[in-house]
């Protein structure tokens, strides 16, 4: 037996406070690491409820959201000074990725990706060559190909509309695809066209916008495809004053005037939002029919206006442009349309 020995010290608890330390920097770490994986979508101009591209978005997020059980930054730009700082703030909160809808934050996005280069960026509707940043792009004219030729298979008058939002290329790549479907289809047809305007308010002025529809009335078009945000929303407004019928963009528009509503070009925002909250990836994405990207939107609110030989021919159409037997020039690529 082992003499007890009064004088024996207590061991120390020398790593009491080490061992505690660590503890609280590995919680504060998980928890750092938990906010820089939260993502974040900054809406441009017109909002995320604008019944059209930016809500597009906003329903990818959402439909993310439920299936996951996270939640996500946002913020929606009211003026076009906000862009850098909206993009830059989520930054520095530790977001990502951070989704930028569209072209007009493409420069604000390019800027500060720069100087966040471990943190994830996306955009839609603009290419910025950085590592870090995943680039969203659609084929706007293969869709707007498909409702042209449409709007002349249904047409009664001969003569069909175009109101565009902001006077810009991209704008004119949807007018340009409209165009070709439609004079394809019917040669001898007439296509009206007016752009709402030179500035970030185009996107959201229905008076504008149903003005401009009013006036292509006026002058035998019996149908009016709106490429133009929340303007579109007096464009179908107009039609379903004047009898006459609309065509909506980017989201299913079909449900804002019933009956009036002869399809929307439909452009997979909320596919694109969705799959970027999925799983980011660097690099370029381009979609368009074949890819699912794009398309014509059928349901309950026009299914009267869609007769099954009319529905036959369009499929016929996009079948074509699939298989790359119609080839639909590209106005921001291929030089085509002159306006």
């Amino acid at each position: 037996m082992r003499p007890f020995r009064r004088n024996n010290p207590v061991p120390p608890m020398k790593f009491t406070l080490p061992r505690l330390s660590l503890a609280l920097m590995l919680v504060c770490g998980a928890a750092q690491a938990l906010a820089q994986s939260q993502p974040a979508v900054i809406f441009d101009m017109g909002g995320k409820f604008d019944k059209s591209f930016n809500q597009a978005g906003y329903q990818g997020a959402e439909q993310w959201k439920k299936e996951t059980g996270k939640a996500y930054l946002e913020f929606e730009i009211s003026n076009d000074t906000q862009r850098v700082q909206a993009i830059r703030r989520m930054a520095e909160r530790g977001a990502s990725p951070i989704i930028s809808i569209g072209f007009a934050q493409a420069s604000a996005l390019q800027q500060v990706a720069k100087d966040f280069p471990k943190t994830h960026f996306a955009i839609i509707d603009a290419k910025v060559d950085l590592p870090n940043v995943q680039s969203l792009l659609f084929k706007e004219h293969e869709g707007s190909y498909l409702v042209g030729a449409m709007a002349a298979l249904v047409s009664k008058t001969g003569k069909v509309g175009f109101v565009g939002g902001m006077d810009i290329p991209l704008i004119r790549k949807f007018q340009c695809g409209y165009e070709q479907g439609a004079k394809a289809t019917q040669p001898k047809i007439e296509v009206f066209s007016n752009m709402t305007g030179t500035t970030s308010t185009a996107w959201n002025d229905p008076t504008r916008g149903g003005e401009l529809a009013k006036a292509q009335f006026a002058k035998g078009s019996d149908i009016v495809f709106a490429a133009a945000g929340g303007t579109g929303i007096g464009v179908y407004q107009a039609a379903k004053d004047a009898g006459k019928l609309a065509i909506g963009v980017d989201s299913n528009q079909n449900h804002i005037q019933p009956g009036t509503m002869l399809t929307s070009m439909v452009k997979h925002v909320d596919v694109a939002v969705y799959n970027v909250l999925k799983g980011w990836k660097p690099g370029v994405s381009v979609l368009g029919l074949k890819e699912g990207g794009v398309d014509y939107a059928l349901d309950e609110n026009n299914a009267k206006l869609i007769t099954p030989q009319l529905k036959a021919k369009v499929e016929a159409i996009k079948a074509d442009i699939v298989s790359g037997k119609v080839k639909v020039a590209d106005y921001m690529a291929d030089n085509a349309c002159k306006f």
